[in-house]
């Protein structure tokens, strides 16, 4: 079944996997874990290119084939692409242009319902909600009219919010194959520790928000053996974003 996510931020953390779940109809788990890679601007007075790679657990509880709610925890890089970009002859960088922070930690909650129309087709719908609990910080270095500085750059409180609906065919031996449109809200907050002359961010807290607030996704879980499920799905929303997870069925 196909649903419309929100992602942000870096958008949403990690696939969305399948509308209806794996666990077993009578009730019960399925665990996964998973990787992700993500793009997507975020503008306040300017435009900014994130990416971002996850990896992440997860646990779910779903069943009668149709509802199920899960939550991850995972860690997730940030690149900000020419963040330190000078417009400012008189300012010289001398570090890398790009904003880069390694592995900061993040959780995900989500709950999704699906209403099979016959065996094969069905509809599903789902609501997910990611937080970054750390911020991430990268130290910027150069002159300004010929005196040295340094200063940092924090993106902080990052979160985004994802509502979809979707479609999901059935194909022989269980394959699931879904696609459809999604819609999603990302913020965060970033400043500079110090005023420079040419560079995009300030002392002044600024607030990102998600450019594009809808796009599209498309996906398939293939069951494999002794209860394991292989996921693999893409998502465009202003740019490209892929994941993949392998999950397993108690």
């Amino acid at each position: 079944m196909l649903i419309f996510a929100g992602s942000g931020a870096a958008s949403a953390s990690g696939p969305f996997g399948p509308p209806q779940t794996i666990s077993r109809e009578a009730g019960g788990l399925n665990t996964a874990i998973g990787y992700s890679y993500q793009e997507d601007k975020f503008e306040d007075n300017a435009q900014y290119v994130f990416r971002q790679n996850q990896v992440y657990s997860q646990v779910s509880y779903g069943g009668q084939n149709r509802w199920e709610i899960y939550g991850r925890i995972g860690v997730s890089d940030l690149t900000i692409s020419d963040a330190f970009a000078s417009n400012n002859s008189s300012t010289i960088i001398s570090s890398d242009r790009d904003f880069t922070e390694h592995w900061k930690f993040f959780g995900t909650l989500g709950a999704k319902g699906f209403l099979p129309v016959n065996k094969i087709f069905g509809v599903g719908a789902f609501l997910q909600g990611s937080y970054y609990f750390e911020h991430f910080k990268c130290e910027v270095a150069g002159t300004d009219a010929g005196a040295p500085f340094t200063a940092d750059l924090k993106v902080r409180d990052l979160w985004d919010v994802n509502f979809g609906i979707g479609f999901q065919v059935t194909a022989p031996y269980d394959i699931k194959l879904y696609a459809g449109p999604y819609i999603y809200y990302s913020e965060a907050k970033a400043n500079l520790s110090a005023d420079i002359a040419g560079l995009k961010f300030g002392t002044q807290k600024i607030s990102l928000e998600n450019k594009v607030i809808a796009g599209g996704f498309a996906g398939v879980d293939v069951p494999l053996a002794k209860g394991f499920h292989l996921n693999i799905e893409g998502r465009y929303s202003e740019r490209f974003s892929c994941g993949a997870a392998i999950g397993y069925r108690y």
